[in-house]
């Protein structure tokens, strides 16, 4: 996916790409992990949707559940969707960081002839 140290930079252009298809695979990512918690928060506490979906988008943004969790497994999914989601956004962290890091690394060890 990425070039070697022995192939040139990537035009601006080029980079650009990469830097838009690794956000993409990441809005996807998102849009599926949020379906998981709404899914699950529906099926396991008993929220109507719009609730499954605030909680869901809070539990995934980091700052908490909104509605209290009633039922025993409602608290089991909130308790792993919590942990999923932790590390699902230092994930998709790295993910958009990538392309960055690769490119300053890869400039990193270019000749000066190669620039």
């Amino acid at each position: 996916m990425y070039e070697s140290r022995r192939e040139r930079l990537l035009s601006t252009r080029e980079f650009a790409i990469r830097v838009l298809q690794h956000g993409w695979v990441v809005l996807i990512a998102v849009i599926v992990v949020l379906g998981i918690g709404m899914l699950g928060y529906h099926a396991t506490a008993g929220l109507p949707w719009i609730d499954a979906f605030l909680n869901a988008s809070m539990i995934l943004g980091g700052m908490g559940p909104v509605n209290p969790i009633t039922t025993a497994s409602g608290k089991i999914f909130a308790g792993v969707y919590a942990l999923f989601c932790g590390l699902f956004v230092l994930a998709a962290a790295g993910a958009l960081l990538a392309p960055f890091l690769h490119r300053m690394v890869h400039r990193f060890h270019l000749d000066k002839d190669e620039l």
